[in-house]
């Protein structure tokens, strides 16, 4: 299933629109049944819900005027990239560095691990056992092609 017309116009619009803020990212544009449209949006610093009411409102006013949905009819949802959704982009992953993830690979194994590396085929994730000086830890590296997903772990 390829992108749809629609999709790829409101991409174009929120990449433009978001162009000067250089921290800012696009991750994903869903159009649900009924044309629930839903943008995710991610920062190398966070997002603000300031910076999503902005591109609500102007993406909301651009669908409109364009009549990007023939029928008229839409709903819209900005909102940031959820902590507890899996990473899907490799910007995503560079801003976790130093976090904890848990890595499911295709096989259905597991990993867990502070994100040590990342490039454009693989991360490092490395992985500790033992205390004190006891305590060892092993650098494991997994390709991306092996990653089902990936999410960050949250500790308190």
């Amino acid at each position: 299933m390829g992108i749809s017309a629609e999709s790829e116009k409101i991409e174009t619009f929120v990449k433009d629109f978001i162009k000067d803020k250089k921290d800012l990212f696009l991750v994903e544009v869903k159009i649900a049944p009924g044309n629930k449209v839903t943008v995710l949006l991610d920062g190398d610093n966070g997002i603000t819900i300031d910076d999503c009411t902005v591109i609500n409102k102007a993406l909301y006013k651009f669908i409109e005027e364009t009549q990007v949905f023939a029928s008229h009819n839409f709903s819209l949802e900005v909102s940031s990239f959820g902590v507890d959704r899996p990473l899907q982009l490799l910007r995503q992953f560079k801003k976790n560095i130093g976090r904890k993830l848990e890595v499911v690979m295709h096989d259905g194994s597991k990993s867990e691990g502070t994100l040590v590396d990342v490039n454009e085929n693989e991360i490092k994730i490395e992985q500790q056992s033992g205390k004190g000086n006891k305590m060892t830890k092993k650098t494991t590296t997994i390709l991306f092609n092996q990653i089902k997903h990936a999410t960050v772990l949250i500790t308190f």
